[in-house]
C-alpha cells in the first residue's frame, strides 16, 4: 500500500545505534529483587489496561488519555511487554520529549519491576545508552526514534511504540508518529502505536491516526485551591528571552509567602535555567533545600529532585516537570505563568527560544501537580483577569520552529513537501521555503528538492543539517576530533558562564567537569567516530523483490545507493568531499586524508595548511571560526564599530560591551537572538575569523555585481563584491551600462521630483495651461500635473535627452518646457489650438496683456480694476470664466469677482468708497461701465486725451 506523494518504504538493515556509548549494565544486582506488586496494583491506569489491550488487538493503534500520576508512563510499557500481567512477551518503544525524562521513565519502571536499568527495562538518549540483551523496553527520545525509523523503516524487532506526552506538539514527535503511521500501512501493518499524553487533543490524534480508539484513564487527584498572586506593581513583559528582573523577585517572594503558608514541598516552575539560578540565589536562607531541576542539571541533582526525602524542599523547574516527571512530596505549586518556545526569523537566518506567556492548558497541568497526592494549592502570579486573556493551549512546534532538519527528514522520506504525511498541523510554506533554501545551499537537497547522496548522509547523523554540514566539510581541514569538538560545543549551547568566545568556551569545556561538559565530551565522541568511519554510518540496505519500486528519494537512504544507482546494493559512500573552495585550502590533502591513520593531525593540532590560514590568531581560533562560519555561513560578520557589526544576512549585531571579542574585524556569529522591535541583534557566541576564511565558508553568498543608482542626490556608478549584504570591495565604474543609467536617473528624478530638471517661467506656465486643458477638456490634452504620471510617459517627452545624460548636472541642463511640447496633441492637430484654448495672455480695455495663471483651480487674472472700465463681462478661456482679482493702483488685492457685470452693478460702489480717498489721483468714475480703461492716473488720461 502507497501513500501517494510518499512512496514505497525501504527496509533497512537492522544494526544498532552508532555513534552511542552503550553501557550494556547486565548484572547490577546479583539476585534481581521482586516487582514492587503492590505498587503497580495501586497505579490508577491498571482499570484501563484492559480497553487498551483490546483497542490495540482491534485497530492497531490507540490514544491513551491519563492524568498525570496515574502510571501511563511507567505501567503502560510494562503490559504491553509482558513484563506484568502474564501477557506476551514484546518489545516496546517508549518515546519521551527530554532526555531527563526518559532517564527518569526508565530507573521508574526498573524500580516497580526490582530491577536495575538496562536489565529488562533500559534507555538510549543522544550519546548514552543503558540498554542489555535482555532489555524489552527502551525509553528513548523522539530524536533517537527518529533516527531509528530513518535508519530502519521496519523498525525490526519492535513491537510497540508509545509516543508519550503528545500534548507537547514537538516537532520531533509529530514527525516520529507521521513517520510511524506510514510504516505501518507500507511495511509493518502488524506494528502497534500508542499515542500517550496527560491532557491531549484527543480527537485530533484519534483522526491522525485513521480513527483510532480513545481509551480514558481516571486519575486520583485531589482538589487543588488557586490563589491569585499578582506583583504589587507592574512589571515589563517578557521580551525575547529577557524577564523583568521584578518579574522573578515576587515569583521569589510568593515562594516565601508559600513556605509559610503551606505544609510540604514546593515546585515553582519558571520559564528557562538563567531564571531558576537567579531565583535560587534570591531564596537563600529559606528554610528548605533549594533544588534546579532541568535537562543540564547534574544527575544527582535530578535524582535528588525525584526521590522522596524527610525534608523540604523548594524545586525550581522548568516545563519539564508539568507532565514528563513526577515530583513526589510536592504540595504546593509556584507558577511564574512564563514558559519558553521556539521562535525563527526568516528574513535574516536567526531562530532563538522566547520567552511567552504560558497558555491555560500548561497552567492546569502545572496546577495539577500539587494534588498528585493530597490536597494541595498553587499560587498563580498573575491576575485571575488576565488567565482569561493567555492562549489556550501552546503553539505546536511545526508552526513557529526552524524547520530545516524536519525539511531534510521529509525529503528523505519520499516526500520532501510534506503533503503526504499525516501531520495534526501542515507545515507553513513560508518557513518550509526558507528551510529548502538552506538545505539546497549546504548541498543536502538538489534544485528538485530531492535529498543528494550528500543530505542522505547528513541524515543520519543526529544533528542539525547547518552543524552536519561543518562537521563533514571541516573533518579533512581539521581533523575529526577538532572538528566533533567544536560541532558538539555548537549542537547544545555552552552554559552563559563559558563567555561570548567560542575558542575560549571551547578549552573551558576541555577542562572543566561540570555536567555540560560532560554531555560534550560524550557527544564528540559519537561525533568522532561518525567523522572518523562516514562509511558505517548509514545500514546497507536489504534487497527484497519489489513490485513497485522506491522512489529515489528513499532508495537514497541505503548506504552506497544514490539516486542514480539503486542496483548497487554492496556500494559503500567514501568520505564526503567538501567542498572545491575548502579542498583547495587542503594544500594537497584529498578529503579522505583526515580519516587516514598515519596522516591524520593530533586531536589538538590543526593540520599545517589551516593553520598558516591563521596570520596571527591562533590555530584553535582559526578552527572555531571555520566551524562556526561553516555552520552559519549568513552569520558571518564584520565589523562597523567597536561592537557593532553587520551580518552577511544584513542583519546588524552588537556585541557586549565587555566582550574580549570587540574590535575583532571579523566574527563567525554561532549564537545570535533579536528581540522583537530592536534594530539589532545580540551576538552571545562568535569565533574570530579572517576574511578568506568567510570567502570560502559562505561561497554561496558571494556575488559580483555592477551597480547603477540613484543615491544622496546623484547617479552612483560602482562595481561590488559583496559577501550577502557585507560589501567586500567597491570600485568605480568607468563604462556603466547606459540602460541601467538611464532607469538610475529615472529612480532620481521620482524620488527628488521633476524640479532636477531646468523649469523656467515659461515651462512652469506652460506645464499649468496644459493641466487646465487636461482637467477642462480631456481628450487628448496630457495629464502633466501629476509627476508620477509625467515619468511614467518618460518615453515620449524626456527623449532623446534623458538617454545622453550621465548624471545630475546633465538633468539640469534638460528644459522641460521644450520637452513638454513634445507631449501636445500634434497628431490631431490639436495643439495649434493652444494659445486659443489656454492664451498665455489675454489683452484686457486698456489695451495691456495680462499673463493668466492657471495653477489654480480656476484660471486667475489678475489686474488693476481701472484697466477694466468697460468691460461687461468676464473673459473665458476654453469656455471657463477666469477668476478676476482685481488690484488697488498699487497692485494689492481690491477684489475678487468671476462675474464683472455684478460686480459693476454692486460690489464696485464699495471699492469705490474705500479706495477713491487713499488713492485719489486715480479716476474713480461712477459709471465704470462707459469710463475710458487705464492704467495710468487723471491727469496723465487727461493730458493723453
Amino acid at each position: 500500500m502507497e501513500r501517494p506523494g510518499v512512496g514505497r518504504l525501504v527496509p533497512a538493515a537492522r544494526q544498532p545505534d552508532p555513534g552511542h556509548r552503550d553501557l550494556r549494565l547486565r548484572a547490577r544486582l546479583t539476585v534481581p529483587a521482586a516487582p514492587r506488586t503492590a505498587a503497580l496494583d495501586a497505579l490508577p491506569v491498571r482499570e484501563a489496561v484492559p480497553a487498551l489491550l483490546s483497542a490495540l488487538d482491534g485497530h492497531g493503534t490507540a490514544v491513551l488519555c491519563a492524568p498525570p500520576g496515574t502510571g501511563k508512563t511507567t505501567l503502560v510499557p510494562l503490559v504491553l511487554a509482558g513484563l506484568t500481567g502474564g501477557g506476551p512477551r514484546r518489545r516496546v518503544l517508549v518515546a519521551e520529549p527530554r532526555r531527563i525524562a526518559a532517564r527518569a521513565a526508565a530507573r521508574r519502571m526498573a524500580w516497580l519491576l526490582g530491577e536495575a536499568v538496562g536489565g529488562s527495562v533500559g534507555f538510549t538518549v543522544r550519546g548514552e545508552r543503558v540498554a542489555g540483551p535482555d532489555t524489552v523496553v527502551e525509553v528513548v527520545t523522539t530524536g533517537v526514534l527518529l533516527q531509528r525509523i530513518q535508519r530502519d523503516q521496519e523498525l525490526a524487532g519492535v513491537d510497540v511504540v508509545v509516543l508519550d506526552e503528545c500534548h507537547e506538539r514537538h516537532l520531533d514527535a509529530d514527525t516520529a508518529a507521521a513517520f510511524l503511521l506510514d510504516v505501518r500501512e507500507t511495511l509493518r501493518p502488524e506494528l502497534r502505536l500508542v499515542a500517550a499524553s496527560a491532557t491531549t487533543d484527543a480527537a485530533g490524534w484519534a483522526r491522525v491516526l485513521g480513527g483510532a480508539p480513545v481509551v480514558e484513564a481516571a486519575g486520583v487527584s485531589y482538589p487543588v485551591e488557586t490563589v491569585w498572586a499578582p506583583p504589587p506593581r507592574a512589571v515589563r513583559p517578557p521580551h525575547g528571552m529577557r524577564v523583568d528582573p521584578a518579574q522573578l523577585a515576587h515569583v521569589a517572594s510568593v515562594v516565601r509567602r508559600a513556605l509559610a503558608e503551606r505544609a510540604g514541598d514546593v515546585l515553582c516552575f519558571l520559564p528557562g535555567v538563567g531564571e531558576i539560578a537567579r531565583v535560587a540565589g534570591q531564596l537563600s536562607g529559606a528554610d528548605a533545600e533549594v533544588l534546579q531541576l532541568h535537562g543540564r542539571a547534574p544527575a544527582a541533582v535530578q535524582e535528588a529532585a525525584l526521590t522522596a526525602c524527610g525534608h523540604r524542599r523548594v524545586i525550581l523547574a522548568t516545563s519539564v516537570a508539568e507532565s514528563s516527571l513526577t515530583v513526589p512530596g510536592v504540595r504546593v505549586v509556584v507558577d511564574s505563568g512564563l514558559a519558553r518556545e521556539p521562535r525563527v526569523d526568516h528574513a535574516r537566518g536567526l531562530g532563538a527560544l522566547a520567552t511567552v506567556r504560558a497558555s491555560r492548558a500548561a497552567g492546569r497541568q502545572r496546577a495539577g501537580r500539587a494534588g498528585r497526592e493530597a490536597p494541595g494549592v498553587v499560587y498563580r502570579c498573575w491576575s485571575e483577569a488576565e488567565d482569561g486573556r493567555l492562549p489556550a493551549f501552546p503553539a505546536p512546534e511545526i508552526r513557529i520552529a526552524d524547520l530545516t532538519q524536519f525539511a531534510l527528514q521529509t525529503a528523505c522520506w519520499g516526500d520532501p513537501d510534506a503533503t503526504g504525511l499525516a501531520l495534526l498541523d501542515p507545515p507553513p510554506a513560508g518557513a518550509m521555503a526558507a528551510a529548502r533554501e538552506v538545505l539546497q545551499a549546504i548541498g543536502a537537497l538538489d534544485p528538485t528538492g530531492r535529498p543528494t547522496p550528500r543530505g542522505t548522509h547528513m541524515s543520519t547523523l543526529g544533528l542539525h543539517p547547518r552543524l552536519s554540514r561543518a562537521l563533514l566539510d571541516a573533518t579533512p581541514l581539521l581533523g575529526a576530533r577538532r572538528a566533533s569538538e567544536l560541532v558538539a560545543l555548537l549542537s547544545e549551547e555552552p552554559p552563559s558562564t563559558y563567555g561570548d568566545d567560542l575558542t575560549t568556551a571551547w578549552h573551558q569545556a576541555r577542562t572543566s567537569t561540570d555536567p555540560y561538559a560532560t554531555r560534550w565530551r560524550r557527544e564528540t565522541t559519537r561525533l568522532q567516530r561518525l567523522a572518523s568511519h562516514p562509511s558505517g554510518t548509514t545500514a546497507t540496505p536489504q534487497h527484497r523483490p519489489e513490485p513497485h519500486p522506491a522512489p529515489p528519494a528513499l532508495e537514497a537512504r541505503g548506504a552506497g545507493r544514490s539516486p542514480g544507482n539503486p542496483a548497487a546494493p554492496d556500494a559503500r559512500p567514501g568520505p564526503h568531499p567538501a567542498p572545491p573552495a575548502l579542498e583547495a585550502r587542503g594544500a594537497g590533502r584529498s578529503p579522505g586524508d583526515a580519516a587516514a591513520p598515519n596522516r591524520r593531525p593530533e586531536p589538538h593540532q590543526a593540520p599545517p595548511a589551516f593553520e598558516a590560514r591563521g596570520a596571527g590568531r591562533s590555530p584553535d581560533e582559526g578552527a572555531a571560526g571555520l566551524i562556526a562560519a561553516l555552520a552559519f555561513p549568513e552569520r558571518v560578520a564584520k565589523a562597523r564599530a567597536d561592537t557593532a557589526y553587520l551580518m552577511a544576512s544584513g542583519t546588524a549585531a552588537e556585541l557586549a560591551k565587555n566582550s574580549p571579542l570587540r574590535q575583532t574585524p571579523w566574527l563567525a556569529v554561532a549564537v545570535a537572538d533579536r528581540s522583537p522591535h530592536t534594530p539589532s541583534a545580540r551576538i552571545r557566541l562568535a569565533a574570530t575569523l579572517d576574511e578568506d576564511t568567510a570567502r570560502t565558508a559562505a561561497a554561496h553568498l558571494l556575488t559580483a555585481t555592477e551597480e547603477v543608482r540613484w543615491e544622496d542626490g546623484d547617479l552612483l556608478a560602482r562595481a561590488v563584491d559583496r559577501l550577502g549584504a557585507i560589501e567586500l570591495a567597491v570600485r568605480p565604474l568607468r563604462t556603466p551600462d547606459p540602460a541601467l543609467v538611464r532607469a538610475a536617473l529615472l529612480d532620481g528624478l521620482r524620488s527628488d521630483g521633476l524640479g532636477l530638471l531646468r523649469w523656467t517661467p515659461d515651462a512652469r506656465a506652460l506645464r499649468a495651461r496644459l493641466d487646465f486643458l487636461h482637467r477642462t477638456l480631456g481628450g487628448a490634452w496630457p495629464d502633466v500635473a501629476d509627476d508620477a504620471a509625467l515619468l511614467a510617459r518618460a518615453d515620449d517627452w524626456l527623449e532623446p535627452e534623458l538617454s545622453r545624460a550621465r548624471r545630475r548636472a546633465d538633468l539640469a541642463r534638460i528644459d522641460a518646457g521644450q520637452a513638454l511640447n513634445r507631449l501636445l496633441p500634434w497628431a490631431t492637430g490639436e495643439a495649434t489650438r493652444l494659445d486659443e484654448l489656454a492664451p498665455e495672455r489675454i489683452e484686457v480695455p486698456s489695451g495691456s496683456r495680462i499673463r493668466v495663471d492657471y495653477t489654480a483651480e480656476q484660471p486667475v487674472l489678475a489686474v488693476k480694476l481701472q484697466e477694466l472700465f468697460g468691460l461687461a463681462q468676464t473673459p473665458r478661456v476654453a469656455g471657463v470664466p477666469v477668476l478676476v482679482h482685481l488690484l488697488s493702483p498699487a497692485g494689492r488685492p481690491a477684489a475678487v469677482t468671476a462675474d464683472l457685470a455684478s460686480f459693476w452693478q454692486g460690489g464696485y460702489r464699495a471699492v469705490r468708497a474705500e479706495l477713491r480717498g487713499r488713492y485719489p489721483k486715480h479716476p474713480w468714475p461712477e459709471d465704470p461701465a462707459t469710463a475710458q480703461p487705464t492704467r495710468h492716473t487723471s491727469a496723465r488720461l487727461q493730458r493723453g486725451s
